[in-house]
């Protein structure tokens, strides 16, 4: 039949109102036409403007709005719309190239002028001949460049500023936007965004590839993985996963069985869904390729045990109550040994006895610290610096921040490319806290932070009205931390050999307290260069270790923040010298025993966490200590695991 154009105003309200309601059930954006259009359209009613009802109504709060075609001739209208309302985005598609350039230059402008550049999305607005999609995408790139050389001429932005605005413009906002990470790889930052072709082909086997690792890591933080030959991977597994029994999440660290209290058993299977974004060629092993996988009852069907999972449920609370997202980063401290023969039997030994920071340790180790800065550059994880540390054959390698769920991927692999490398030169690397009870623990010390649409809000004003250094947000997430401190243990201090590591005077955090640049505190906040004097711009827990599941240890955390920011807590003054000296502070958990004991009586986590995957983590904390305390040199045996 023939097309009609409904003009009765109830009507098409009521059709907008139940396509916002299904845009909300899928947790997808709705666009929006706004300004100009055919001639039909009365221009007075296409004011973004009048779209304040709906952005107001609290029912619609959390719909994610796109306004099509730069609003033009509203566009600065659209750009307040979007600086002062969370869920308001912007897309230039149809201004640019219909407009003049000077009517383009001028457009995208003014959607600048008050718009955070994570909120301008590109689309070429292409239709009918494939020309309008080159010339869309064309002209796109020459008025952004335009536009961003001129805002750095003016001292808005400077050179790399504009740099990682350009790549949130035209590719990273919209992957965020309309979750495309599965299609093309994750965009939250840029040291997480694919910039290669092999990545963004993600479900398209590379010539040669042989095997394909399904990797996964455990409640006891062991990295575990299926291996898929090529073929079948891409025709079967990365569609409908691989099986796994229910049990994997009940193992310990020194058997394959689940524990007992962990409600988790052999019967049971769930789903290895490879996460497509995620994969990447071995850096070591260029015919086989890694990608990390979710655990699901059936595909599209998330189970509660599952890691990764929890990250994303936790973090999207954050987003959804606060518009916050926090941010990791993490020094990776590990020991180096060599193979030698004693005796006629294999011994491994430090590779180095050299002292913190010695330019002789890294004469030792740079041929192999090389081969893992490569291999880390080739999967699009950035080394900010590298040393040894005081541990003979210890060394630190420290890895660019990203968002937290990038971050606890990224962490993975830099676990994998460390050992792997280690092996391939005849090395041993071993990321276990306190491999020698008379040498330096190793830790996985995380530094945290948040954002707000792309812009850090964990620094306070320079004007001395704020606590610490911090914002008021900042104080509040940090409080709920520290406050559930005793019991994130349990997820990022894992084992009881960590126990042996966070140990007073040894910069590893033993007490319950937090400080300002206070390397005995287990929480400290941190000044980078660059930031004014004063201010802080992150904080860094000490306590996060190499066997932690990096994904359940960052939910932890973001929930014990959550729960700072929901009951407005404050920090206690901070510590300014050794805890130990300081009389009446509180010892922070002495062994994984009080931890869990601590976990056991925090209400908030459990059910933050999830009552079941709780429940699961204790049986295997409680199953690790009953063993290891009744084997007392087995602890020997996990440099081989972790």
């Amino acid at each position: 039949g023939k097309p009609i154009r409904i003009q009765n105003k109830r009507f098409i309200d009521y059709i907008f109102t139940c396509s916002l309601d299904i845009a909300l059930s899928f947790d997808l954006p709705i666009q929006i036409h706004t300004g100009f259009g055919d001639k039909d359209l009365d221009l007075r009613l296409s004011n973004p403007l009048h779209l304040r009802a709906i952005l107001d109504d609290k029912r619609y709060s959390k719909c994610n709005i796109v306004l099509l075609h730069a609003s033009y001739p509203f566009s600065r209208e659209a750009s307040y719309l979007a600086s002062v309302y969370p869920q308001v985005y912007l897309d230039f598609g149809l201004a640019v190239p219909k407009l003049s350039i000077h009517g383009m230059t001028s457009s995208v402008k003014e959607l600048l002028e008050l718009a955070p550049t994570k909120k301008v999305v590109f689309s070429s607005d292409g239709y009918a001949f494939p020309e309008t999609f080159y010339l869309g995408a064309k002209r796109a790139r020459e008025v952004v460049a335009s536009v961003l050389r001129d805002a750095c001429d003016d001292g808005d932005l400077t050179i790399s500023e504009a740099v990682e605005a350009a790549k949130d413009i035209f590719k990273n906002n919209a992957i965020q936007l309309y979750k495309l990470q599965k299609l093309v790889g994750s965009s939250s930052s840029k040291d997480d965004t694919p910039h290669d072709s092999k990545t963004l082909k993600a479900n398209v086997p590379e010539q040669g590839i042989v095997f394909v690792r399904v990797i996964f890591v455990d409640a006891s933080g062991q990295h575990r993985c299926r291996v898929i030959p090529a073929k079948r991977f891409y025709d079967v597994v990365r569609h409908k996963g691989v099986g796994l029994t229910f049990a994997i999440m009940g193992m310990t660290s020194f058997t394959d069985g689940p524990a007992d209290g962990t409600n988790l058993t052999g019967t049971g299977e769930i789903r290895l869904m490879p996460d497509l974004s995620t994969k990447r060629t071995l850096p070591w092993s260029r015919q086989e390729e890694m990608v990390l996988a979710d655990m699901e009852l059936k595909p599209g069907e998330a189970w509660e045990y599952c890691p990764r999972e929890t990250l994303r449920r936790a973090s999207k609370v954050l987003k959804d109550e606060f518009n916050l997202e926090m941010n990791a980063g993490f020094e990776n401290e590990f020991y180096l040994f060599k193979a030698v023969l004693r005796d006629g039997k294999e011994e491994w030994i430090p590779l180095d006895h050299t002292p913190y920071s010695s330019t002789q340790s890294f004469d030792v180790a740079s041929p192999f610290l090389q081969e893992v800065n490569a291999a880390l550059q080739s999967i699009n994880i950035t080394v900010e610096q590298m040393h040894a540390e005081s541990g003979k054959g210890q060394f630190e390698i420290v890895t660019r921040h990203a968002v937290c769920t990038s971050a606890a991927d990224n962490l993975v692999y830099t676990r994998e490319v460390i050992r792997a490398v280690a092996r391939k030169n005849g090395l041993l690397a071993t990321f276990l806290p306190k491999y020698a009870l008379n040498d330096i623990g190793s830790g996985c010390h995380v530094h945290l932070s948040l954002s707000q649409n792309g812009k850090n809000v964990f620094m306070g004003s320079n004007d001395g009205s704020s606590r610490y250094g911090m914002s008021k947000i900042a104080e509040e997430f940090m409080a709920g931390v520290l406050g559930h401190l005793s019991s994130v243990l349990a997820f990022v201090s894992p084992l009881p050999n960590s126990y042996d590591r966070i140990q007073p005077n040894t910069w590893s955090g033993a007490y319950h307290c937090w400080g300002t640049e206070n390397r005995e505190a287990p929480l400290r906040t941190a000044c980078p260069p660059g930031i004014a004097d004063g201010l802080v711009s992150n904080f860094e827990l000490k306590s996060f270790d190499g066997c932690a599941n990096p994904h359940l240890g960052l939910a932890s955390l973001i929930a014990s923040g959550i729960d700072g920011l929901r009951r407005h807590l404050s920090l206690p003054e901070p510590v300014l010298t050794n805890p130990a000296s300081v009389k009446g502070l509180q010892r922070l958990p002495n062994d994984l025993g009080e931890s869990v004991e601590a976990l056991e009586k925090d209400a908030f986590l459990k059910e933050f966490i999830g009552e079941k995957l709780v429940t699961a983590i204790i049986g295997v904390r409680k199953a690790e200590m009953d063993y290891y305390s009744k084997n007392k040199d087995a602890y020997k045996e996990l440099i081989f695991k972790y």
